[in-house]
């Protein structure tokens, strides 16, 4: 008798949603609207209506469903309970209790970053790996920390928000969490773009980057491998930021591997490579092996994370 488990990666605007195997094969996948008025109250019962929809839509029966995982952008603590989503308009409420009501199910709840590497390491980039610390770079830099196989929450649902370790103490521009000089303000899409401009504010030197009327992440890293030197410039202190800051998280959770996400990991390996070398020179003598990886998920890396976490 097969078994089944449902993934969900509750989204600012819309809510993926997928059907697996116990064994991590991904049998259907679809999305519903995510519902962010009057305080997000209609968010879990949508959630709970599709699942019902799903399971009536491939005549299985309640007994095949091992359980939910649900994977939601904000502080998750490990009993479930949701210490605030601005973005869905919810306050503390407990996503576990809420839904498991609403299905009768066993449901597991966790932030939205730690549930992606935990798919990562499933069925991703992290595969053959049970110690993983993945790293998304997009606008902002989320980070997961999977220790043994397992999600590390934290007292408060923060652990591994790493990209507000702080960087640079003599940092004057405002991070979006109020502190200044944290590690997203440099490495994420908009950080990069943050030092391009800075590079070229700095200096005379020529550069294609100086002809675009709005200079995104990927034109840095596109003008760095033809060549560019202002372009190489920012890429490398990009690199040199982030290489360093793991090189500190390696002393604390000593990974087997890094996972590489988000949309500025698109641009590969003159990343990776930078990233590695600078990792290497600042790590700890035994952590200096750590291996790097791209994710390999993409936008599927929520749902494939927030169904491993309901296995046991």
């Amino acid at each position: 008798m097969s078994k089944y488990v449902f993934g969900v990666d509750v989204g600012g605007t819309t809510v993926k949603m997928g059907l697996f195997t116990v064994e991590g094969e991904l049998l259907d996948k679809w999305e519903i609207k995510t519902r962010t008025e009057d305080g997000g109250k209609n968010v879990i019962p949508d959630i709970a209506d599709s699942i019902k929809a799903k399971i009536a839509d491939k005549k299985l029966s309640n007994e095949d469903i091992e359980g939910v995982g649900i994977g939601v952008p904000g502080p998750v603590k490990e009993d479930g309970t949701v210490l605030k989503c601005v973005n869905l308009g919810w306050g503390i409420l407990n996503v576990q209790d809420e839904l498991k009501a609403l299905t009768g199910f066993e449901i597991k709840a966790g932030n939205d970053a730690n549930v992606a590497a935990l798919g990562e390491m499933w069925q991703g980039g992290g595969k053959g790996h049970s110690n993983v610390v993945m790293v998304t770079l997009g606008t902002g830099v989320g980070g997961g920390i999977i220790l043994n196989g397992k999600m590390l929450f934290g007292v408060n649902g923060a652990g591994g928000e790493i990209g507000h370790i702080c960087v640079d103490e003599n940092e004057e521009e405002t991070c979006g969490c109020g502190n200044k000089g944290c590690l997203e303000q440099y490495t994420s899409a908009t950080g990069v773009v943050r030092l391009a401009a800075r590079a070229m504010a700095a200096t005379d030197k020529k550069s294609a980057l100086r002809d675009l009327d709005t200079v995104t992440a990927k034109d840095v890293f596109d003008l760095a491998k033809a060549g560019d030197d202002l372009a190489k410039e920012v890429v490398d202190k990009q690199a040199h930021i982030l290489g360093r800051t793991l090189a500190q998280i390696a002393c604390v959770v000593d990974p087997e591997i890094f996972v590489i996400g988000g949309g500025v990991s698109k641009a590969g390996s003159i990343l990776t490579d930078a990233v590695k070398e600078y990792f290497v020179k600042y790590a700890f003598h035994a952590c200096r092996g750590t291996e790097f990886a791209l994710a390999e998920l993409g936008n599927d890396a929520g749902i494939y994370g927030a169904a491993r976490s309901i296995l046991k």
